[in-house]
Formats: structure tokens, C-alpha cells, sequence
């Protein structure tokens, strides 16, 4: 039991129950397991987080994070539970209903339920950069596959439209490095996440993840190729 005034770490896993494209994505069963109990596993095993919360609205994701070692210690209102409500603003409803029962936490780390491929390695390493006091945030983050400053797209009318007219000149290995969001996790300190502060901007650290450790999961293409990535790694 964790009282009044005790410092910790602790994890929030968003995981709402209306996911259109997958339906019942977080739970489905993936390489043997419902997807969300492999980053519940991740971050139990890390030894980082006194707690390790589930945030969702579903009766039935609650359940089966209960019976992966989870907490879920709230259920969260419908209005943060739509299509477009953003995770900071979902972590800064866990940070608050933590202030409510006096818990003092450190660190924060959203953990998304599809982040299969999370490892113990990487938290930490976020965990180490928010430690140093200059980051407001510490973030999963990778580099793009093909140069995005050669990137183009359809004209309205027919043809073809560069996105960066200026660099069409320069070589591949000339051009700036460009990353994305890795959607693995994000450690934030409470106030960051409790004063929506913007999770790419200068504040925030990047934790490189290997690109080939990295896959959206939002179609069913997606999830067969996360399926086989996976159970090869494993």
C-alpha cells in the first residue's frame, strides 16, 4: 500500500474500448496473448513503476488488464473516450485522479496497449533522460524509412506536386535527418502532463527505437506484419 506523501513512478496505459479500424484491438489476441498483456508484462518486468494503471472506459478491457497484473483503479468518462479526445489529455485526467488519492507521483509513462515491442531497455533510457532534470518529456521516437524532404503528392490536376521544391536538388545523404512518433511511450513529468504540454517540442527527449522495431497497428495488414515481426523476435 502506497500512502499519503510517497513519492513513485507510475504507468498509464490508455486503452478505450471503441477502436473502429481493429475492433476489440486491445484485447484481441495477439501471438498467444491479449495485445495489452505484453506492455503490462514490459513494464512490470522493468521493476520501474510502483503502480502500472489501465485507463478505459470498457468493462471488458478492465478484466482482462486485472487478469494481466494491472490496476484499474478508475473507469474513464465517456467524454475522454471519443475518437477525439488526445492521450495528454487522458494522462492528465490519470495525473489528477492520483493528486485526489494523494499519491505523489515523480514520473509518468504513457505506455500504449499496442506497443508490443516495447522493451525493458527503452524505459528505461526515458526513464534515466527525465531523471537529469532538462527534460519535461522523455519520447519513443524513429527515423523515417525514405527521405522526407524528396516526398511528393497528387496534384489536383493530374501529375505530381513536391512537397520541398528547395531540396530537390540535394542528395539523400545531404538532407536533414527527419524522426517520427515511435507510439511506444512517453515518460512526462506530472505538471507537463497535467499543464498539456506539448509532447514534441524542445522539452522533450527522443529515445531512438530501431526502425524495424517499430509498426503501427491500425489495419489488419498491420497486424499480420506485427505478428510476424514479433514471433520472430521471440
Amino acid at each position: 500500500y502506497y500512502g499519503k506523501h510517497i513519492s513513485m513512478n507510475v504507468a498509464i496505459i490508455p486503452a478505450r474500448g471503441g477502436s473502429k479500424r481493429i475492433p476489440r484491438k486491445n484485447i484481441r489476441d495477439f501471438c498467444g496473448k491479449p495485445m495489452i498483456a505484453w506492455p503490462i508484462e514490459v513494464a512490470k518486468e522493468s521493476g520501474l513503476f510502483e503502480h502500472i494503471l489501465v485507463s478505459t472506459d470498457d468493462e471488458a478491457i478492465a478484466k482482462v488488464s486485472k487478469s494481466c497484473g494491472a490496476e484499474v483503479s478508475f473507469m474513464r468518462p465517456a467524454k475522454l473516450s471519443d475518437d477525439y479526445t488526445g492521450t495528454i489529455e487522458v494522462i492528465a485526467h490519470a495525473v489528477s485522479w492520483m493528486h485526489e488519492q494523494d499519491w505523489k507521483p515523480e514520473a509518468v509513462c504513457c505506455i500504449y496497449a499496442t506497443s508490443v515491442f516495447v522493451t525493458k531497455d527503452d524505459l528505461l533510457k526515458g526513464f534515466d533522460a527525465l531523471n537529469t532534470g532538462k527534460w519535461q518529456y522523455a519520447i519513443s521516437v524513429t527515423d523515417f524509412e525514405y527521405p522526407i524532404f524528396r516526398s511528393f503528392k497528387k496534384h489536383p490536376n493530374g501529375g505530381l506536386k513536391i512537397f520541398f521544391p528547395e531540396h530537390f536538388e540535394n542528395r539523400s545523404q545531404d538532407l536533414p535527418e527527419a524522426l517520427h512518433d515511435a507510439a511506444q511511450f512517453y515518460w512526462g513529468k506530472p505538471e507537463a502532463w497535467l499543464n498539456h504540454l506539448k509532447v514534441f517540442d524542445r522539452h522533450s527527449y527522443p529515445v531512438m527505437i530501431p526502425r524495424w522495431r517499430v509498426q503501427d497497428i491500425d489495419t489488419e495488414d498491420d497486424w499480420k506484419r506485427a505478428e510476424f515481426l514479433f514471433d520472430r523476435m521471440n
